[in-house]
């Protein structure tokens, strides 16, 4: 959710106000992605690099952090919404620490879209806190690393009870994934837009949305491979 400073610069305002702004668009963004019937969304709401802002930043946004808890998981909640953070969440205060354990604990057992919050996370850290806590439970239960495969390194990862992202947006123009889930966006399409975060619309979900209906996704195979198979189905229905 790149843009949110840029934002508030243009109209010469503090770069809080970005932030708050960009409350604003995720709110939306997640109402339409549950009414889409979206099953899972992710987003990156502050990376363990972000520390390294000036401090006013970040005691601002650790602010805005428990306040919009506060503020919008009960609404979460009533839309059947499940909230789970995902990061060490052990830099954050203990105020901030509660009202994330008190959300992912009023939420855990809705059935609706599965809304993942990314913060104090780094691509890099999930795979070495992966690789942890892999070695010391084949350590304590005297597993083979032989036995070791991609699909049991998965458990190991953030995310491993949700599926593999599909489509991947970053906003603001950059063109990069900036350490965002590494492992599990393999095979992900990605899709970069120019507008700023705060101004990201239902119109643009749709359009991304729209895009990745047109991608063919071969995941190894060749075109008319898949296209083959898209036949076959069609032809058993």
């Amino acid at each position: 959710m790149d843009g949110n400073g840029r934002w508030a610069n243009k109209r010469h305002l503090p770069r809080a106000a970005g932030h708050k702004a960009g409350v604003g668009a995720t709110r939306k963004i997640v109402e339409n992605c549950a009414a889409k019937n979206i099953e899972a969304l992710t987003i990156f709401a502050f990376s363990s690099e972000n520390w390294n802002r000036p401090k006013s930043e970040v005691s601002s946004l650790m602010a805005l952090f428990v306040a919009t808890i506060a503020g919008e998981v009960k609404k979460l909640h009533k839309k059947n919404v499940r909230v789970k953070f995902i990061g060490d969440r052990s830099r954050f205060s203990d105020k901030l620490q509660k009202s994330i354990n008190e959300s992912e604990a009023l939420t855990k057992d809705n059935t609706g879209l599965r809304f993942n919050i990314a913060a104090n996370y780094g691509g890099r850290w999930d795979v070495v806190n992966a690789c942890q806590s892999l070695v010391d439970d084949f350590q304590k239960n005297k597993k083979d690393v032989q036995d070791l495969t991609e699909e049991m390194f998965d458990s190991y990862m953030s995310l491993s009870d949700d599926p593999a992202p599909d489509l991947f947006i970053r906003t603001g123009g950059e063109r990069r994934i900036s350490n965002f889930l590494i492992w599990q966006l393999a095979y992900a399409e990605l899709h970069f837009v120019d507008t700023l975060w705060p101004d990201f619309s239902d119109d643009n979900l749709d359009e991304a949305l729209s895009w990745f209906a047109g991608r063919q996704r071969r995941f190894g195979k060749t075109g008319q491979q898949v296209l083959d198979e898209q036949a076959y189905l069609i032809s058993k229905d």
